[in-house]
């Protein structure tokens, strides 16, 4: 009978017992919330399945799936049973607790309380590490896969005479691999002697001896895998050095092997790697002598070797050998450098040319200081080839988006913030066109339901195209959509700024720009929700009961989701890195978005790195477009592929661009049946195919050190140069490179190109013009042009230049008119574009006026800069002749959307001029009496032009009194002033 206190414990325990009914509550609570996980991964698992395959790429998605699973199992198998396997067989191997010492006695108590769960303890430990193990293995999918599937660059480095593939390729990953096998040995080590100790195999104050003969050996093994895989790294060490970064002079990361590194780095970690595997012999022999002397004196010496043989001993070969005379010691590795970095960023086919940056004036001209007229020695001929050098756009693409914004657009639509420039079909020849697509504006839908924003707004409609090259009579953008393809399915589905997702095919009708009855898409893309397991699955996914529960979705319903471009393109090629700017083009039925895709390493051996971030950020770069960081360290880079992606229906091709790139191959092989051969660009497709942005800035960074050949040039300070910052938006960052067609010195004709300027590191001068053929028909698409500009007599700047610009236009009578009196107008200057001509620079830069509040820029000037004279006209056309003569002495041409000019002198020129005053005075007594001063604006400068057209036609009249007329016809005209204006 147990006595009345065990009966009272008794008691109290089962009255602290938990119910049944709680017990069984507990249970099915935890029932309940393990299937709510198992369904919401089963979700997410499932939406990406039918999202892949919706857009064709199950492959892709199997390959990822398998791969991730197959490192997972595998790495957190071998970190489970490592760890697990080690602790179990440190538990085998402990002694007999016979002598209990007060050591002992005090962990007994620990061993007592986990008698009972050392099966769940051993399982749980070894789970969890397994676990984090197999994750971590599972996020080196790229490592791994780029191993299995290496392609040789048949090039060799200059040092260890390895095929590149070994560094971009096969290192990384033998490194992660050694880098886990640490974690495995350390792991398993920690675990052994924590049982070892728990257990009496090991002591740390008990009497005896210290370490049980089974725990020395175990121990030993462990501690020689460890020196075994640290030998391993050494080995791997020497190869790291030709991929390791360090600065040398201007370079920051300027990456290979120096002088030290072949001379002192070197030969250390090959002695350390001996030292290491001597150690790591001396720690397993260990399981015979059962004696730590001499692995810890080779573990000793291992270590004092390390700190003197790795770290000593080449500071002492910088100090005394390379310091004393760098530069010849250097030589030879900083040579190996530039060839590999130049090969690295494609820039082996660079062609530098001298360039004097100044034209040749005549010694009467410059003796005389020429200053009005045109330039001094131009003429017909200067005037021609400015002509026939450059089809040179005066409408910004970065500046009038409000433009298109107000006139083609709506509440509902919208434009992106920075337009694009295609280049199509017009009067006979290819002309630069900017393009914009009318996409659909989520913050401008009239009723904001959950309806309204899924079902029945759900696209956007067509591409607006304006001449890139004329504006109106008011200075709006010319929208002809001349080239642009007839009956291409204009509805936009997909694109920059449609960032949510929309159900469409269903009961709902939707509403469309051209169509008040509204439409229903039809296309092939979007995933079907006829399934309520599906619709289940996306209600989850995406938080949103109603895709379940809703009524308007109907039974034959899409979902569309992962709509822009970059992020269509990046899911369905997870190794490609993306370009910042995707660009719409019109083939024939189809609107496609363009992306450029690249494939990058930072392992190439002795190429300088640098981070796609900062190298790629602009004046111009916002949130849509800065999709690469400074994380994105790279030292190789190829446009290797071009993907499009259909508007409509979604659709994502991807074509083989670069078609010697090893690491395009490597990922082809990888995921095979994914990328196109490049014959299958369509040829209306590759019409439209351009030299992509951010590659050209990586280069152009790349060339600010790089341009030079010789290791004697490199790193010296008159031979840096450096991207200037943007002089319009004076924000402190770079100028963004333009697309415009060119010719350059040495070319016969022009081309569609992309370009940008340099200066000296040190000052604003002009240092070199960069230009690159970016037209992909061209036989000579991705040729680089360097104008090297002399150092003396300077070149003047992009910064000096715009100076000089907001001068003129501070003192222009037509950008006064346009702005009014209004304090909260203002002058908006567009891309400053350069382009040589006839051994000089010719500066042109559209300046806009933006009125009070929202209204849109309207063009208010041209200026022209040439061999230090400036011209500031309504039109480019006038802005050349009054700057470089006029070609066959032809009268300036009538400004507006035509650009032509009734011939000099006849009468109906004259009068159509005077008829355009009038209208001009018209419009203008009607804006005042509104208040529009935008308009007013745009009525005063056509008055001013047409005022300036009658005079040139009645000067070049052959009766004598013409003159007197043209002057009584400006004197006389009467023009509302900027007072009456505010009045009005």
């Amino acid at each position: 009978m147990p006595d009345r206190g065990e009966g009272a414990a008794g008691h109290n325990r089962r009255a602290h017992r938990p119910s049944r009914a709680a017990v069984a509550l507990i249970v099915v609570l935890g029932v309940l919330v393990v299937l709510m996980a198992g369904f919401v991964t089963f979700a997410g698992f499932w939406t990406d399945l039918l999202w892949y395959r919706s857009v064709r790429y199950p492959s892709v998605f199997s390959t990822l799936t398998w791969t991730k699973a197959d490192l997972f199992a595998g790495f957190g198998l071998l970190m489970a049973l490592s760890v697990g396997g080690n602790m179990y067989l440190a538990h085998r191997l402990r002694p007999p607790l016979s002598a209990m010492s007060s050591e002992q006695q005090n962990l007994d108590r620990y061993r007592m309380g986990l008698a009972p769960y050392k099966p769940w303890v051993l399982l749980g430990v070894s789970g969890a590490l397994g676990l984090i193990g197999g994750g971590a293995a599972a996020g080196q999918w790229r490592q791994w896969l780029l191993m299995l599937h290496s392609t040789p660059f048949h090039t060799k480095d200059p040092q260890f005479h390895k095929d590149v593939s070994f560094y971009t390729f096969q290192l990384p990953c033998y490194r992660f691999l050694v880098g886990y096998g640490f974690a495995v040995v350390v792991l398993s080590l920690l675990g052994s002697v924590a049982v070892h100790y728990l257990y009496g195999g090991l002591r740390l104050t008990s009497p005896g001896a210290r370490v049980t003969s089974a725990a020395t050996g175990h121990l030993a093994v462990l501690l020689g895998l460890f020196v075994s895989l640290k030998a391993v790294a050494y080995w791997l060490d020497r190869y790291k050095l030709a991929v390791r970064s360090s600065g040398y002079r201007t370079a920051d990361n300027w990456t290979g092997l120096r002088y030290v590194d072949a001379n002192a780095y070197l030969p250390a970690k090959t002695i350390l790697f001996f030292i290491a595997v001597i150690c790591a012999l001396l720690f397993f022999a260990t399981l015979w002598r059962r004696d730590w002397s001499l692995p810890a004196i080779g573990f000793g010496l291992m270590v004092l070797s390390a700190i003197l043989i790795g770290g000593l001993y080449p500071a002492i070969v910088q100090k005394f050998q390379v310091q004393p005379n760098e530069a010849a010691k250097e030589a030879p590795y900083v040579q190996k450098n530039i060839d590999a970095t130049r090969a690295a960023y494609g820039l082996t086919g660079a062609k530098v040319t001298g360039y004097p940056g100044k034209p040749a004036a005549p010694p009467a001209a410059a003796a005389k200081g020429v200053q009005a007229g045109p330039q001094a020695g131009a003429g017909p001929a200067l005037r021609a080839d400015a002509a026939s050098s450059v089809g040179m756009g005066v409408l910004d693409p970065n500046v009038v988006s409000p433009a298109f914004q107000q006139l083609q657009g709506s509440g509902s639509y919208q434009f992106p913030s920075t337009l694009d420039v295609d280049h199509y079909a017009g009067a006979g020849t290819d002309q630069d066109t900017v393009v914009g697509v009318r996409e659909l504006n989520v913050n401008g839908i009239p009723k904001s339901n959950w309806v309204d924003d899924h079902l029945k707004y759900t696209h956007g409609y067509g591409v607006v195209a304006a001449q890139g090259s004329a504006v109106d009579a008011t200075g709006a953008p010319v929208f002809d959509g001349q080239g642009l393809p007839a009956g291409y399915q204009q509805r936009i589905y997909f694109g920059e700024e449609t960032g949510q997702y929309s159900i469409v095919g269903g009961k709902t009708p939707e509403a469309d720009y051209a169509d008040k009855d509204g439409t229903t898409y039809d296309g092939k893309g979007g995933v079907s929700l006829r399934s309520p397991l599906t619709r289940a699955a996306y209600a989850i996914s995406f938080g949103e009961p109603r895709i379940l529960t809703s009524g308007a979705v109907g039974k034959d319903a899409k979902i569309l989701y992962n709509r822009t471009p970059k992020e269509r393109v990046a899911a369905v090629a997870p190794w490609l890195t993306i370009d910042g700017d995707p660009y719409p083009v019109v083939v024939g039925k189809k609107v496609l978005w363009v992306v450029d895709g690249y494939t990058t390493s930072d392992s190439y051996p002795y190429a300088s790195r640098t981070a796609l971030g900062s190298t790629t950020a602009d004046s111009l770069t916002d949130g849509r477009r800065a999709v690469l960081t400074d994380q994105n360290q790279v030292n190789y880079i190829r446009n290797s592929v071009k993907a499009t992606v259909d508007a409509y229906d979604g659709t994502v091709t991807l074509y083989q661009w670069d078609t010697g790139d090893p690491v395009l191959k490597t990922w082809m092989k990888a995921f095979p049946h994914t990328v196109r051969p490049k014959a299958d660009i369509p040829a209306g497709l590759l019409d439209h195919l351009r030299y992509p942005q951010d590659l050209f800035k990586v280069q152009r960074q790349i060339l600010t050190s790089y341009h030079v050949t010789k290791a004697a040039d490199f790193g010296d300070g008159d031979q840096v140069w450096k991207v200037p910052d943007d002089p319009a938006t004076k924000g402190g960052k770079a100028v963004p490179p333009y697309y415009m067609s060119l010719r350059m010195p040495d070319q016969p004709a022009k081309t569609f190109s992309l370009t940008t300027t340099f200066t000296s590191d040190d000052r604003e001068d002009m240092s070199a013009y960069m230009a690159v053929d970016a037209d992909a028909t061209s036989p000579d698409y991705g040729t680089i042009r360097l104008l090297r500009m002399p150092a003396s007599p300077s070149v003047d700047g992009l910064k000096s230049v715009q100076s000089k610009i907001d001068s003129a236009s501070r003192s222009d009578p037509e950008i006064a008119r346009m702005k009014g009196s209004g304090t909260d107008s203002a002058v908006v200057y567009g891309n400053l574009l350069t382009v040589p001509l006839d051994g000089g620079l010719l500066y042109v830069e559209p300046v806009y006026v933006r009125g009070a509040g929202d209204d849109y820029p309207l063009l208010g000037s041209v200026t022209a800069l040439y061999n230090g004279r400036t011209s500031h006209a309504p039109t480019l056309s006038r802005a050349l002749d009054d700057l470089l003569g006029r070609a066959g002495g032809a009268a300036a041409p009538k400004s507006g959307a035509s650009g032509t000019a009734a011939p000099p002198g006849s009468g109906s020129s004259l009068e159509q001029a005077l008829a355009d005053a009038q209208k001009a005075m018209d419009d203008s007594d009607a804006a005042m009496k509104k208040g529009d001063r935008v308009a007013y604006g745009a009525a005063q400068r056509r008055l001013a032009t047409a005022l300036q057209e009658a005079e040139a036609a009645a000067k070049a009249s052959d009766r004598t009194a013409d003159g007197a007329d043209g002057a009584a016809i400006t004197g006389n005209m009467p023009k509302a002033s900027p007072t009456a204006m505010k009045k009005g």
